[in-house]
């Protein structure tokens, strides 16, 4: 891609992760051109990347929406996430260098320190998992698991999750990550493999518990 494409790519692309675009709200090149500062063609050349990706979907009238997803969608890419960082953490666990494991071990403190705040720090505590999960991957040493798992998690509905914690589902998932740190450490890859199961079917459930609530109230109107 060009240089105005990959610019407009990046652009929309973090527009429609940092949740400002709503899941099915439509857009056109006119409100792209304008969020990106470039022209049509890249623009152009950037919706198609990310209707790859899954981010942008077109009607049969050839409009444009930002992805709204099912239940069964959002269960589907829970689960094939699922699937792929299971793997990930398995091959990790026997990969896991020196720095690797000294940097995880940051990580996670720096996760902790963000929710044992009186009001816990969500912002730094999305940026610390983001990085955890992001070590383990590298660790894992597969360029293609790296490509596939980068599509689902930086997905808008697994960024919206973290966002809807409470303050407990925060510490249940710093606990899984203390637990996952304990398993890298012990060198058990059955182990890794477990936590990061449990880990990810809890933030699944998480996550359709408070949209089925939001949804609910938005049914009988509640602000």
């Amino acid at each position: 891609m060009s240089r105005a494409s990959e610019q407009a790519y990046s652009a929309i692309r973090a527009f429609l992760l940092s949740g400002e675009a709503k899941a099915g709200e439509q857009l056109t090149e006119d409100q792209l051109t304008q969020i990106t500062g470039v022209s049509r063609t890249p623009v152009r050349e950037a919706v198609r990347r990310l209707e790859d990706e899954l981010l942008l979907v077109r009607s049969d009238t050839k409009r444009m929406f930002v992805a709204d997803w099912s239940r069964d969608d959002i269960e589907e890419m829970f689960a094939l996430r699922q699937m792929l960082e299971c793997h990930a953490a398995e091959r990790a666990a026997r990969r896991l260098s020196g720095a690797q494991m000294d940097k995880l071990e940051a990580v996670n403190l720096a996760l902790k320190a963000a929710i044992e705040q009186p009001v816990p720090d969500v912002a730094r505590f999305l940026e610390a998992n983001r990085a955890f999960h992001e070590v383990i991957i590298d660790a894992a040493q597969s360029p293609r698991l790296a490509q596939m798992l980068a599509k689902l998690v930086e997905a808008p509905v697994v960024l919206r999750t973290a966002r809807t914690y409470s303050p407990e589902d925060l510490r249940q998932s710093a606990r899984d990550h203390d637990e996952l740190v304990a398993a890298f450490a012990a060198r058990d890859a059955d182990w890794a493999r477990a936590v990061m199961g449990s880990h990810l079917r809890r933030a699944f459930h998480t996550f359709v518990k408070t949209v089925g609530a939001a949804n609910t109230a938005d049914s009988i109107g509640e602000p």
